[in-house]
């Protein structure tokens, strides 16, 4: 069985839809947008919409079942990256370009943990930085890059 590579998106607070529409269309690789609510969708054979129930981690929990070797994943949320990449996703990058490897997700989840110590001990601390051309940049570079990637995968 041949595995067909195909782009989830936990789309709900995704920055970078239209940038994953444009590569599609350009690589011809279907796009899956997973939300909790209804999202509008360009009309387009590579697009499709999956809205889940309102459940805790529902989202998150469609994504990661379907998170195969032929999946490349975008998500901001930590947590999901780190459930993909232990179920075999082929590539997993967030938004800002920044991929999510075997070899970083440890770092990135102790990282989250710390910060939410902190700020339920009360701590101000500042969320992300704003989301800028230099991300969105970014995020295209590697993009394509991961679908390359994966295709030599498969």
């Amino acid at each position: 069985m041949t595995l067909s590579l195909r782009i989830l998106v936990d789309a709900d607070a995704c920055p970078v839809k239209e940038e994953i529409y444009r590569v599609a269309y350009r690589t011809e690789v279907p796009v899956v947008i997973v939300s909790n609510a209804h999202l509008r969708v360009p009309a387009h054979p590579l697009l499709s919409r999956v809205v889940v129930d309102d459940g805790f981690d529902a989202a998150d929990d469609w994504i990661a079942a379907q998170a195969e070797a032929a999946a490349l994943v975008v998500t901001a949320d930590i947590l999901l990256a780190d459930r993909c990449l232990k179920v075999g996703a082929g590539a997993v990058i967030a938004p800002t370009g920044r991929p999510f490897t075997t070899a970083s997700i440890g770092n990135a989840v102790a990282v989250r943990a710390i910060m939410s110590d902190l700020r339920a001990g009360g701590d101000r601390i500042g969320g992300p930085a704003p989301f800028s051309k230099e991300d969105r940049s970014r995020f295209l570079s590697a993009l394509d890059a991961a679908i390359v990637r994966v295709r030599r995968q498969l």
